[in-house]
């Protein structure tokens, strides 16, 4: 039969983890506070001033050659749309039926509230009381070349804000070539329709006539 343990012992032992938890708890929280805090960090903060450079500046220079992410623009004519300092009258690629698709589906977006589907320029914020742009069908419009309506989509015109940051370059030229889309099919003739869908269009029969 074992013998008891002591009651002193077991006071003495009690005493010992009562400290040793203190002590370990004191130190977390101690530690705790000498850690920095993250919104409190060791760094130069732009516009404003730092002893650390020489010449006292806490921003420093770019290094020359350096362009701006998506500032490149090597394409004059794509990010432009002019040709010597002219809107140009031709594009930066070639038109495919899918560049007109996107064009429509970007016009629709961007620009039909405003200058409406048709681009006859009556778009629903029209009629809540904006102010109507012109419509795309009046002589002075369907003269302007391509780069023109790119040039008003980067930089904006009247009252109309640039599109620059919302609409990419090539978005912008595929709109371009849907209003020229839209143009043709308010003012165009059975002349200009291709030979195969010419005779389509002559062999049907408008709606309610007898075949």
């Amino acid at each position: 039969m074992r013998a008891p343990i002591p009651r002193t012992a077991t006071l003495t032992v009690l005493a010992g983890l009562r400290t040793a938890t203190i002590t370990v708890f004191a130190g977390a929280f101690l530690s705790a506070g000498c850690r920095q805090d993250m919104h409190d960090q060791p760094k130069l903060r732009g516009m404003r001033g730092s002893a650390f450079f020489a010449d006292g500046r806490g921003m420093r220079p770019t290094v020359p050659g350096t362009v701006a992410r998506g500032q490149l623009n090597a394409d004059e004519l794509l990010h432009t749309g002019k040709l010597d300092g002219k809107p140009s009258e031709v594009f930066p690629f070639e038109i495919t039926r899918a560049d007109l698709e996107r064009g429509r589906e970007r016009f629709e977006i961007y620009c039909a509230p405003c200058h409406d589907r048709t681009g006859s320029g009556n778009g629903m914020i029209v009629q809540r009381g904006m102010k109507r742009p012109p419509s795309y069908h009046i002589q002075r419009l369907r003269e302007q070349p391509p780069g023109y309506f790119f040039d008003v989509m980067t930089n904006g015109f009247g009252a109309m804000f640039d599109y620059s940051d919302r609409v990419k370059p090539e978005d912008r030229w595929r709109i371009a070539a849907y209003i020229r889309v839209l143009q043709l099919s308010q003012n165009g003739t059975l002349a200009d329709v291709p030979p195969d869908e010419r005779t389509k269009l002559e062999q049907q029969k408008p709606e309610g006539q007898a075949q």
